[in-house]
Formats: structure tokens, sequence, C-alpha cells
């Protein structure tokens, strides 16, 4: 069994982390996957995945803080358009993230949820959700 599915994300901030969780336990549940695996994958050179805590909002704005520190838009960057710092991030973090499914659900700790990372919004987006199994 295979499947494949398209989201569209819209951000509203030059960064920002949006809890896509949902859309995909609601993917796989849609599906009737009962195991395998989950790629979840973005085609954007300024945008990333990552699997992180969604308890409590400090944790993407820490990791927000970070990443403009260390991170910073400078004089001395050559990309043309201006946003090698968002091109930067999405190196930094991942375009993708690969998780179980076990029992038709998504294999995540307590605390975990999976993020559509924006590095240069605000922008429309979209996010590649494909599932193998070798279950028909």
């Amino acid at each position: 069994m295979s499947g494949f599915k398209t989201i569209n994300v819209r951000t509203h901030q030059y960064i920002q982390f949006v809890d896509i969780t949902h859309d995909v336990r609601q993917y796989v549940a849609e599906t009737g996957a009962t195991d395998g695996i989950i790629l979840v994958y973005t085609p954007h050179t300024t945008a990333g995945i990552t699997i992180n805590e969604n308890a409590d909002p400090a944790v993407t704005a820490d990791i927000e803080a970070f990443l403009k520190k260390k991170i910073p838009h400078e004089s001395y960057f050559r990309h043309m358009e201006g946003n090698s710092p968002s091109h930067i991030m999405s190196s930094y973090i991942s375009a993708s993230e690969t998780l179980i499914i076990d029992n038709g659900g998504l294999v995540l700790g307590t605390w975990q949820g999976i993020y559509f990372c924006e590095f240069d919004g605000p922008r429309s987006r979209k996010v590649h959700l494909k599932i193998i199994s070798d279950k028909n």
C-alpha cells in the first residue's frame, strides 16, 4: 500500500513553526494504513520539517530565537535575493522527517509534534506526504 497527498500551509511571519501533526494523522487515518512509514517532505529551499515538543510554545520560540542569533542577516552573504539565512536555516533543520506508522497510528512521543518550519515568510507552501507500506 502506498499513498500520496499534498497539504497547503500558509504562513504569516518571516520565521514561523506551524504544527501539522493533525494533518498528518488525519491522512494516515484516511488511507487506512496500519503499518509502514510516512515521509513528510517540503519541496522549498527556505523551509523545513522538524519533530519537537508541541506542549509548550516556548520551545518553538526558543528555536526561532536561536536560529536568528546563530544565522543573522549579514552583509557578506552574496545571494542576490537577500535570503541566504533562510536557505541556511532550511539546511540546518532539513526538508523532511520520516515517521513510523504502527497499528494505524503515528509513533510519536507524548510531547512530540510535527512542524512545518517557515524561514522566508509570509508565503504559501506545500508539504508532501508519502506513505509506504507492504500491506495492500
